[in-house]
This record gives structure tokens, sequence and C-alpha cells, in this order.
């Protein structure tokens, strides 16, 4: 059982076994191909919201406010669909007059349910990845392992039944783990995951000791999550004004940018249909992108290419 392994001695800095407490003047410098400084890279989140959730799943708190004293809610269920019928065209529209692909956050629910959207992302060459099941539905340390085992093997499966390949990266519906999801994804087949957001820069988790015989010895590789931009975060939850989210953007950018020139850094963008493809919105996130797509020293590409890149650099 991966519980057994939460051992507070195991590694210095933290009370889990996922990574070691690693600050960044300790580490070698990353360097990115082509020379260069920062690596930027986009995630389309495709979800499926439901209007009658099971009383015992469990849903980002930060949003059930949303939702009312109502059952069923049907304004705020209606306006999560609406970036599934128009939201989600404007941002294809934005990337491709960018010249820019996403990786698409996949929810296996959602992949059966909107096959034009797949169909939509998958002529673009987006890499999908696996984002459990429903929107309405994290992981959660209240799962039993089995439980949880069968939540990631159904999203992996729904990815590879349209792709054709299992998906090498783990995008967590909000972001939510056990104690135990790292090494069940490495344990899985998974090479990297993009929950945590405790970094400018990829990491190692892992390895992950016996007695979990899949697990022993796999790494995944993190990618930092940012949620201090992520367009639900900045424009629906902290409730920014929509003019201010390409400053919030270039100013993250800039000063990642810079960082880079010593050691290279990531910035993640999440795109989540419901939220910036609101017709007041779009306009912000094409903005956004005049101010940052044609700086110098960036390596537009995916979480997967970081990943790639990453690990032969990260051995401890």
């Amino acid at each position: 059982m991966v519980e057994q392994h939460i051992k507070e001695d195991r590694l210095p800095g933290y009370d889990h076994p996922h990574f070691p407490y690693w600050p960044r003047p300790a580490r070698k410098p990353i360097r990115w191909p082509h020379g260069a400084q920062l690596a930027a890279h986009l995630t389309l989140y495709l979800e499926y919201f439901e209007m009658f959730p099971p009383k015992d799943t469990r849903r980002d708190p930060r949003f059930v406010g949303d939702f009312g004293s109502y059952d069923p809610d049907f304004r705020a269920w209606s306006q999560r669909e609406y970036g599934n019928r128009v939201g989600i065209f404007r941002i294809l529209e934005v990337l491709d007059r960018f010249g820019l692909k996403a990786s698409v956050a996949a929810g296996a629910e959602a992949i059966r349910r909107y096959p034009e959207l797949v169909e939509a992302c998958l002529k673009r060459g987006y890499p999908f990845a696996a984002h459990g099941g429903m929107a309405t539905r994290m992981i959660t340390s209240q799962m039993s392992e089995a439980e949880e085992r069968a939540h990631i093997a159904d999203s992996a499966a729904a990815v590879k039944a349209v792709t054709g390949a299992a998906p090498a990266g783990w995008c967590g519906q909000d972001f939510n783990e056990s104690t135990r999801t790292p090494a069940l994804l490495a344990a899985m087949g998974f090479d990297h995951v993009m929950d945590w957001p405790n970094d400018d820069q990829p990491y190692l988790m892992g390895p992950w000791p016996a007695p979990e015989p899949d697990s022993a010895g796999r790494t995944l590789v993190s990618i930092p999550q940012q949620p201090d931009w992520d367009d639900a975060q900045v424009l629906w939850l902290k409730r920014f004004p929509d003019p201010r989210f390409p400053e919030v953007i270039e100013d993250a950018f800039r000063t990642l940018h810079a960082d880079g020139a010593k050691s290279g850094t990531t910035l993640h963008l999440a795109l989540h249909p419901w939220c910036i493809g609101q017709a007041q919105r779009i306009r912000y996130l094409a903005e956004a992108l005049h101010r940052i797509r044609g700086v110098p020293g960036v390596w537009w590409t995916t979480a997967g290419e970081i990943a790639a890149a990453a690990r032969p650099q990260l051995a401890r």
C-alpha cells in the first residue's frame, strides 16, 4: 500500500516522500533547446460538469458557491457548459492566429461526450493529458487506493481511445491529489504531472521505494502549475478586472524570462473555455499573447516536450 511509505525521515525538508526540499541556488542550471531562457506552454481544459453529481463526490470548494443553493442550478451549470458550446472555439481561433499549440487536459467524460471538440484539437496536433473523469469529481485521500487506481486508469483509457497512445501527462482535476497519487501515477506509466505550483522549473518526483513494486525506482517530472495567472484564478476567483489580465501575464513573463538567463524557467498559461472564452474576455487572451509572443529567447512548446528536455538534466 502506498500509504505505508510516508516516512518523515526519508527526505529532508518535507513530511512526504515525493521530493526533497531543493532550493534554487543549489541546483544545476537547466538549458532549453535553441538557447531559450524560458519554456512557455499552454493548457486548454476540456471538462464536463455534472448537473447531478453524487453526494459522496468532492468538487473544488472554491467553486461550490457558484452553484448556489439550488439543486439543480441550471444557471451555473449552463455557464460552465457555455465553454464547450462557444468559448472553446474562440480560444482555438486565437491560438491559430498566433501559431500556438496547447496541451489538452481532457476529462474522460468530456472525451466521450464531445467528439467534435476532441477532433478539433486532434487535427491541430494538440497533445492530450489525462485529466480525471468529471470536473465535479476530484481525487481526494478519502478515496481508497483501488478507487483511485480505477479513476486514473479510466482517465488514461479515455485518452488512449481517441489518440491511440497512453497519455504521458497527468493534470489532475483542480490539481487535487491524495497522499499516494504521484506514486500511483509513476506505477501506472505516466511520465510527468502538472499538479504542483511550488516552483518555476521542472523537478523530479520520486523514486518511490518498495513494497510498491510497480513504482520502485520510477520518477515523474513535475511541470509546475502557476495558478496566480491561471485565467479562472485571476478572473473568476480573485475578480481581477478583465483588462488587467494581459498585464498579469506580461509581468510574470518578464520576470521569468529574466530569471531564465541563468537557468531555464517555465511559463504556463491555463485556459478554461468557460472563463477566458467568454465574449467580454477573449480579446484579453489575444492581447496577452500579442505582448509576449515575439520576444526572443522563448521556446513555445508543450508540457510533454518540457518534460523530455528536462528529465536528463534533473538526475540527482
